[in-house]
């Protein structure tokens, strides 16, 4: 449920960079995530020499450097300056603003909080930041849906960093129901889309444990 290590997975698979990935709950605060990360969030790449890279923006660059540039045509940032600029602007919102507006304060209230105990914050849902954070979804999703009716892409002429990012963020809300599809068809549109790439498919296949998906969740034509 962490919108940030679903970008970075989606990263991975576009560009076939194999990797194991292991499940970390951040709230459980354990000494040895905190040493490779004293920040205590997610995602946190480690190499085979034991070395970690942290953070979504950060791994991006990373993975862009060391994989992106060789892939030509199907790397996921632009040559251009202005274009990457504006990648770099989108991916940011996804993962920072609506991260902070909407996906984080509902993953925390629906899915987090039922697997933490009273000590670390656990409990019944906060039912006014649930209403914020719907009352949020609303503005984010508009705004995707402009961007998705006047460009090919998010950012441009084709698949970049920026609909990755704004793809995993809207695959946290939409596991747990919280988009109506109908109100936005241009954005549904461009979601189908993304869940029609292979990259996409082990996120669709993969469950909460506890938490039932809405049932389109992992329908390509819904």
């Amino acid at each position: 449920m962490s919108s940030s290590s679903r970008f970075v997975r989606l990263i991975l698979a576009e560009y076939g960079f194999p990797a194991e990935f292991v499940e970390e709950q951040p709230w459980e605060r354990r000494r040895e995530f905190l040493a490779l990360n004293p920040a205590g969030t997610l995602p946190v790449y480690v190499d085979d020499s034991m070395r970690a890279l942290c953070g979504p923006n950060i791994l991006m660059e990373f993975l862009d450097e060391t994989h992106g540039v060789l892939k030509r045509d199907r790397r996921l940032l632009a040559e251009d300056p202005f274009q990457r600029a504006e990648i770099r602007r989108l991916t940011d919102w996804f993962l920072t603003k609506m991260e902070q507006d909407v996906t984080r304060p509902l993953v925390r209230e629906r899915v987090y909080k039922l697997q933490m105990t009273a000590a670390q914050g656990g409990g019944a849902p906060d039912s006014k930041a649930l209403r914020t954070a719907r009352a949020n979804i609303k503005q984010h999703m508009k705004y995707l849906s402009w961007l998705a009716g006047s460009r090919p892409w998010l950012a441009g002429d084709r698949l970049t960093y920026a609909d990755l990012a704004a793809a995993a963020s809207i695959s946290v809300l939409d596991y747990l129901g919280e988009i109506d599809w109908t109100e936005i068809p241009v954005a549904k549109d461009w979601y189908q889309r993304l869940k029609s790439r292979p990259s996409f498919r082990p996120l669709l296949a993969e469950r909460v444990r506890g938490i039932t998906p809405v049932s389109h969740y992992a329908d390509l034509d819904f």
